[in-house]
């Protein structure tokens, strides 16, 4: 499917997805924020924090699993992941972007029905309480950011039927980046604490600055590209087929920056 056209009365709306190392960090996290909240214009920060809640689940005996860059759930994890993601994290960024005047509120999927998703239902993995999404209540966000909201989603969202369900962020930036593309002209900006996709991990300056589909599939053929840059590609990629007009991935410093070097998506 190809990007419908984009009409010239469209807002802007700006979607951004943290994660990795800026969320540990609390002074990059600090920096992060106020940068963020100097974007002009309506903007939804998504966050993961997967590395917190790996090291929650390791001091209470848990052992995380991982598959392709997503985590497996069982019961135990999900209280963890909910208590990390939910509570700590989502408030604490909250509050840090209330201190930079921006009117923030922290939602799980669950929060006014915001995210709606299935239970994953895979032939040959069982990812426990992991949630595909399935429907994104447009409607309430457009009310939010219309006065003045600055919604801050956590990777949390709910079934309908009572259950809570781990959901990958980069996939809550995508789906929201999908659905709101059709009232707003949005870029989707993921953010972390590498420059770019980088050719070679261990090299910063190694940054691929564009990518298509082709290059992506070549990459992923030689082991350059894996692990939790996998799901992010991929829906990178769904993004951009389904309507939202610009993608890219690096450091920080690219939303104040123009010229900063970074990752960008194309078909």
């Amino acid at each position: 499917m190809s990007p419908k056209p984009k009409t010239q009365n469209l807002k802007s709306l700006s979607i951004i997805k943290i994660g990795g190392n800026i969320i540990d960090n609390p002074t990059e996290l600090s920096q992060f924020l106020s940068d963020f909240s100097k974007i002009e214009g309506y903007k939804i920060l998504v966050h993961g924090g997967g590395k917190s809640a790996t090291k929650m689940a390791e001091s209470i005996g848990l052992v995380p699993q991982m598959i392709d860059g997503r985590r497996i759930t069982d019961a135990d994890m999900l209280e963890v992941v909910v208590m990390i993601y939910a509570g700590q994290i989502n408030k604490n960024i909250v509050a840090q972007l209330q201190a930079n005047s921006a009117n923030a509120m922290g939602f799980s999927g669950a929060d006014g029905n915001l995210i709606q998703s299935d239970k994953r239902n895979d032939a040959t993995i069982n990812y426990g309480f992991v949630g595909d999404v399935k429907k994104v209540n447009t409607n309430l966000l457009e009310t939010l950011l219309s006065n003045g909201i600055v919604p801050v989603f956590c990777a949390i969202t709910h079934d309908g039927k009572g259950q809570l369900l781990n959901t990958n962020a980069d996939t809550i930036a995508s789906e929201l980046a999908i659905a709101l593309s059709k009232v707003f002209d949005i870029t989707l900006n993921y953010c972390f604490e590498k420059p770019g996709v980088l050719y070679d991990a261990e090299d910063d300056s190694s940054v691929i600055e564009n990518i298509n589909q082709e290059l992506y599939s070549k990459l992923k053929a030689q082991k350059a590209i894996h692990s939790g840059m996998i799901p992010k590609l991929d829906n990178c990629f769904n993004s951009l087929s389904k309507g939202v007009q610009k993608i890219k991935i690096g450091h920080h410093r690219m939303l104040q920056d123009a010229r900063a070097i970074c990752t960008s998506i194309e078909l």
